[in-house]
């Protein structure tokens, strides 16, 4: 790892000899962490001092690195702030990376050892004081020469500007979409800002590197972490995959199609080896049918008749397979309706009981509703027991008297319906208690009580 330091070397910040080969302590908390930094995984072997590598690798802002030489044999670590050479001028680094892995990263990247420059000395007061200050000028000069250029009518973006250590030269990074006549330009930012002007022209991919940012898988961008090689992509990759082809969805931050989906190609195209071609049709009994569709999971393959592309019949590629060699030999084959199968529905078994949201409430509430009916229904039955218990007390020394009289003249009463209401049987009732004083004046009123009725509902 390198140092945390955004701005290759913070004097704020300041790395100083505590540094390690595993980089800065607070590498993950001061919030500056280094763009595409390396880890040193050779730092713990100690390598003889005849083989001792003197190439060091320096990174400047943002994502700009070189090999440098240690021809004065310095003693460097990871993190130490370097003056080195420049052309004109002199330049302030921060060191990335030391030792053998130097030479790996040097052959990786096939940076001959002839080009490499040479480290003057470990970076002092005054360079540091020089250096951060034409560093806070930076975003000044950036707003600025995009005003020049927006004047002049050049359609280019200004992404980033680079002040070099010693301010005698600014680097201007820039996207176009076509070729820029910038020789006014660079008058204009020459007057505007009195010193030498580089300017430097770079792809939408290599801005978003400098820039960085968010991508839509809520990581950081590949491109400003670790991605350093941008291979090309095109639409053939999505279609591999499977992927509907949609701008929006496709597209990364900038503008281009996204470097991720040639992280699974290989896999896709493995897996599609075994399957049949995509433009396979068959031969069958009711007409022709065309592939419409692959699923590369599933290995099935959806056909569907060339008069009527509505239906859809989804095939294993076994299957479709010996459907293939079948129409070799020149016979038909069966409708597709007739060669689907039916699918048997998996039920799948919820062991956690995770799927209905209210699994808690359904039952309460359940059993908390019906407990106040079942304890009004128990209670209309002890006062229906009640009541009946008392119209029996009543009733038997009235009846024991007369009943020889009321059983000649009172008729039976009937049988009521228990949907029948309350006030109804009070109706009744009173109607044959009018009729009784009717027929014998000299007999006592009496009021016919029966016993209410038990509603077998409850």
């Amino acid at each position: 790892m390198s140092c945390g330091c955004k701005t290759s070397g913070d004097s704020a910040h300041s790395c100083g000899p505590k540094k390690t080969a595993n980089g800065c302590e607070n590498v993950n908390t001061c919030g500056n962490s280094y763009k595409l930094s390396v880890f040193d995984w050779l730092s713990d072997i100690n390598n003889p001092s005849a083989n001792r590598c003197d190439y060091v690798e320096v990174r400047f802002k943002n994502d700009r690195k070189s090999f440098y030489k240690n021809v004065n044999n310095i003693p460097l670590h990871i993190g130490s702030v370097v003056t080195v050479e420049s052309s004109p001028g002199h330049d302030v680094g921060v060191i990335s990376l030391t030792g053998e892995l130097v030479k790996i990263q040097m052959k990786k990247k096939k940076f001959s050892e002839e080009l490499a420059l040479k480290i003057y000395r470990q970076a002092n007061q005054k360079d540091l004081e020089v250096w951060q200050e034409v560093r806070k000028k930076e975003d000044g000069v950036k707003l600025e020469a995009r005003k020049i250029a927006q004047r002049l009518g050049l359609e280019m973006k200004v992404t980033d500007v680079e002040y070099q250590g010693d301010s005698s030269k600014i680097t201007f990074y820039y996207t176009a979409e076509t070729r820029v006549d910038f020789r006014q330009l660079i008058k204009d930012y020459a007057g505007a800002f009195r010193t030498k002007i580089d300017m430097k022209q770079i792809g939408f991919r290599q801005e978003a590197a400098k820039v960085g940012g968010i991508g839509s898988c809520g990581r950081e961008l590949c491109c400003s972490t670790w991605l350093t090689d941008f291979r090309s992509v095109n639409t053939n990759v999505a279609r591999y995959q499977q992927l509907s082809i949609n701008p929006q969805k496709l597209a990364g931050q900038c503008g281009k199609l996204k470097c991720c989906l040639n992280y699974e190609l290989d896999s896709y195209l493995d897996a599609l080896s075994n399957f049949p071609s995509s433009s396979t049709t068959l031969d069958t009994e009711r007409g022709k049918a065309f592939c419409i569709k692959i699923d590369v999971f599933k290995k099935k393959m959806w056909f569907a008749y060339v008069d009527s592309s509505i239906a859809w019949y989804d095939f294993d590629i076994d299957l479709v397979k010996k459907l293939i060699s079948k129409n070799k030999r020149g016979e038909k084959i069966l409708p597709l309706e007739d060669l689907k199968e039916p699918d048997i529905p998996v039920q799948s078994i919820d062991l956690i009981q995770e799927n209905s949201v209210d699994r808690f409430e359904k039952k309460n509430r359940g059993n908390r509703n019906n407990r106040p009916n079942q304890n009004q229904n128990r209670q209309n039955q002890n006062n229906s027991q009640q009541t009946q218990g008392q119209g029996a007390k009543k009733n038997r020394p009235e009846r024991s008297e007369n009943s020889n009289a009321q059983s000649a003249n009172q008729p039976r009463p009937q049988k009521q319906n228990p949907q029948q209401k309350a006030p109804v049987e009070k109706a009744e009732v009173t109607s044959d208690a009018e009729q009784k004083p009717q027929s014998n004046p000299n007999k006592k009123k009496f009021k016919k009580k029966f016993p209410p009725k038990k509603d077998k509902n409850a």
